[in-house]
């Protein structure tokens, strides 16, 4: 189901355009207007679903198959040396549009874009999260 005030689906619906990189039934890849670096793309369902947690399954599992065929043609074409696969979930983790989506950022040797600085995790805090998050 499409949502009429969501950006996203009016564009992955072609009402608005875009840099169109690829399009099924299901999706459409197109350039992000923002890069991060040459080529950054985002995936974007026709369907409207916030954000991973609302995310159905098959869509999901196409996402990630689309998200490997777009990231080798890219690699081929454009010769980066590495990929970012990132998607957010809510304001705290930076998702700015609020229907689910993946960026496909293309990385390049001369290019230092960090994406986290790692902290230390000390083995307390590692037992207490295995204890707390691990399934049953």
């Amino acid at each position: 189901m499409k949502k009429d005030d969501c950006i996203f689906c009016k564009i992955a619906n072609g009402e608005i355009p875009s840099s169109t990189l690829y399009e099924d039934a299901d999706f459409r890849v197109v350039l992000d207007i923002g890069p991060a670096t040459k080529g950054h793309a985002l995936i974007l369902p026709k369907e409207h679903f916030e954000n991973l947690y609302e995310l159905d399954d098959a869509v999901a599992s196409k996402a990630l198959v689309l998200a490997k065929k777009m990231a080798c043609r890219m690699k081929e074409v454009l010769h980066c040396t590495g990929f970012n696969l990132v998607q957010n979930n809510g304001a705290a983790a930076g998702q700015t549009v609020m229907h689910f989506h993946m960026h496909l950022i293309p990385r390049y040797d001369d290019n230092a874009l960090p994406l986290w600085k790692p902290q230390e995790l000390n083995p307390e805090d590692a037992a207490a999260l295995v204890s707390l998050i691990r399934q049953p």
